[in-house]
């Protein structure tokens, strides 16, 4: 037979619609709607203050962009090229005897230049739609410590054989065109052939560009700052290949080879006592030097998403305090403790997640438009990374707000939960979005504290063939958006589990503050 108090207790939906009219206090709509406001505001200023000119002489113009990659997205394509048309099917084939290359000041002392190739340095062969930048492309290429790779469209890598190149041990590279479709092979004798990597490039137009090219990224090293941080700095380098046989098949026009750049490789000073880009013929030997990349670009490229948001970490502040205050409001009643938690959490998490949405859409396409009406480049990440961004955003909000509400509960002050968030979640992140740890602690704080759902904010992707500093505080999270958001959600599930098996079993009759 059922109690008197089990027959007379709400289930959870009907607390959660007589909770909601107890939680739209003017000052907790208050809170949620300065929230909402600072996001937005915190998007929209900063960004209006924004100006991005670039000068050519005296006169101001536009600054120059990266390139768009078939995909819409920013690209490095910069390098020296010595073409011939390809018109239809054909092949070319070559015999590599040397990747040698220098680099310019590079540490402990930055006086001198040496010689020698970074990792990801290459020289080979490459099929392109034209000379303009970011056209489609398949290349085969020997790397300065990556061996043999087959690179297409700026984001696919394919590794070949490993190992180096000499005059003793040389390579031999091939590209067929098919149609549309390219296909690499590699050997050690030009007889036995082995296939490297195939790609479709769709659209290639009847007529492409095929030859020989040179590229080289700059020179990544570490400098110390902070308590263990580190920044990257970056030298000028350059690659040079060295071909002693060339043969082609099929569409391959005859005559010379053009030599260009594709894009603006600059000159230096120090080009005046050692060799500047191009292409040399003698005694048989073709020798390319060059610099640049082709690959995909991150942060360089320019601002993201994330830098709309700045105002997230005053709408966090703000709904730590609300959410905290919100659990220690004293109530009294026939339903017991845990029931009552439940269905203040539910109304919480739902009306921080709906105006936080409301903000997050309203801040990040606004912001984004006036970066770039001041003449700053964006990095598009795609609408459906920025719609997750944005949606990620506001669940990510939620799940902090039922965090604080359900610290307040366990802790049974305010207060101390306020302060537990504070340096449990706000002070984690502050202490990454600036280089100030080692990379190393970093990673970690943003994968064991509830400070990881904030990986919800990053747009950008790593390459392993792309040499640069990827550290949170540059944007990349050591978390997928998907594991931090979880993560964030495990610290508050767990804490509310906790809150609710604390929670008093019978309903209360004497009111309880606990601010």
């Amino acid at each position: 037979m059922s109690t008197p108090d089990e027959t007379t207790t709400p289930g959870l939906a009907a607390l959660v619609r007589a909770e909601w009219p107890a939680f739209r206090s003017r000052g907790r709509m208050a809170a949620l709607l300065v929230a909402a406001l600072a996001v937005i505001a915190l998007a929209v200023l900063p960004a209006l203050g924004s100006r991005g000119s670039c000068s050519k002489g005296p006169v101001e113009v536009p600054c120059p962009t990266d390139p768009l990659g078939p995909d819409g997205r920013p690209v490095s394509d910069l390098f020296f090229f010595a073409h011939r048309p390809l018109t239809g099917d054909g092949s070319l084939t070559v015999r590599l005897t040397a990747l040698t290359g220098t680099i310019t000041y590079p540490p402990p002392d930055h006086d001198e230049i040496v010689a020698g190739v970074v990792p990801w340095a290459k020289t080979g062969i490459i099929i392109k739609d034209g000379l303009g930048q970011g056209s489609s492309y398949a290349a085969l290429l020997m790397t300065g410590s990556h061996g043999v790779r087959f690179q297409h469209d700026y984001t696919h890598d394919t590794a070949g054989l490993p190992g180096g190149v000499s005059p003793q041990s040389p390579r031999w590279l091939r590209l067929t065109r098919t149609g549309d479709t390219i296909t690499g092979e590699e050997s050690a004798d030009g007889t036995s052939w082995t296939p490297v990597g195939t790609a479709r490039l769709a659209g290639l137009p009847a007529t492409a560009q095929i030859g020989l090219f040179a590229a080289s990224p700059g020179d990544l090293t570490l400098a110390p700052v902070g308590l263990g941080g580190s920044v990257g700095q970056v030298r000028f380098t350059q690659a040079v290949g060295s071909f002693d046989s060339v043969t082609t098949t099929g569409g391959v026009a005859a005559g010379p080879w053009s030599a260009d750049t594709v894009g603006e490789l600059g000159h230096t000073d120090w080009e005046k006592f050692h060799r500047a880009p191009g292409l040399v013929e003698e005694g048989g030997t073709l020798t390319v030097t060059g610099s640049g990349d082709i690959g995909p670009v991150g942060t360089e490229g320019g601002r993201t998403s994330k830098d709309t948001l700045v105002g997230l970490f005053v709408a966090v502040l703000i709904l730590i305090v609300t959410a905290a205050r919100y659990a220690a409001r004293a109530v009294t009643g026939a339903t017991p403790g845990g029931r009552r938690l439940a269905a203040r959490a539910l109304v919480l998490g739902g009306a921080v997640f709906v105006s936080g949405l409301a903000a997050v859409a309203v801040a990040v396409p606004l912001g984004t438009m006036l970066l770039r009406d001041g003449g700053l480049t964006v990095v598009s990440a795609g609408p459906l990374t920025e719609l997750r961004v944005v949606v990620g955003t506001a669940v990510l909000l939620a799940l902090v707000a039922v965090l604080a509400l359900a610290l307040g509960a366990l802790l049974r002050r305010a207060w101390l939960a306020v302060t537990v968030l504070l340096a449990g979640l706000v002070l984690p992140y502050l202490l990454v979005v600036v280089p100030l740890l080692p990379d190393a602690v970093a990673d970690w704080l943003l994968r064991l504290t509830p400070a990881a759902g904030f990986a919800v904010l990053q747009t950008l992707t790593e390459y392993p063939q792309v040499t640069m500093h990827y550290a949170p505080y540059a944007g990349y999270f050591p978390l997928p958006w998907w594991a931090g958001l979880a993560v964030t959600g495990a610290f508050a599930a767990l804490a509310l589990g906790l809150a609710l098996r604390r929670a008093p079993r019978r309903p209360e009759t004497t009111p309880v503050d606990w601010r």
